[in-house]
């Protein structure tokens, strides 16, 4: 089960308020790359595979493609609001390491593709 913390549930409704296109979702997702081996996804889109997990939490619409659900079990996604900005986090109680930049994560017995960290993060 994935867990959106209130901020970040009312951000998100925010961000999708100002988009054009009718019936959008939130997309979730992990490829190989970052790091520390494997990076996150998270955008809007309004198409379905067959394969994706589908579900609602606080009023959102959130989907899951089935490879990366594996890696998305008991994350917990936050959204902080400081004065020079802000920005949502992603708290993975299945990683083993994550980059200093939060952006991605490394799971044991498990290598993704390393790319060098610029510490920024865009979500």
């Amino acid at each position: 089960m994935i867990k959106i913390s209130e901020s970040a549930s009312d951000k998100i409704k925010e961000l999708l308020a100002n988009e054009e296109t009718p019936d959008l979702f939130l997309r979730l997702s992990v490829k190989a790359g970052g790091c520390s081996g494997f990076s996150y996804g998270m955008g809007f889109d309004d198409k379905l595979a067959d394969t994706d997990k589908f579900f609602e939490l606080n009023g959102l619409r959130v989907v899951v493609d089935e490879e990366s659900a594996r890696y998305l079990y008991g994350v917990e996604i936050d959204f902080k609001d400081t004065g020079m900005g802000g920005g949502f986090t992603i708290e993975n109680p299945n990683a083993v390491a994550t980059c200093g930049c939060g952006s991605s994560f490394k799971m044991k017995d498990e290598e993704g593709v390393v790319e060098k960290c610029d510490d920024k993060v865009e979500v």
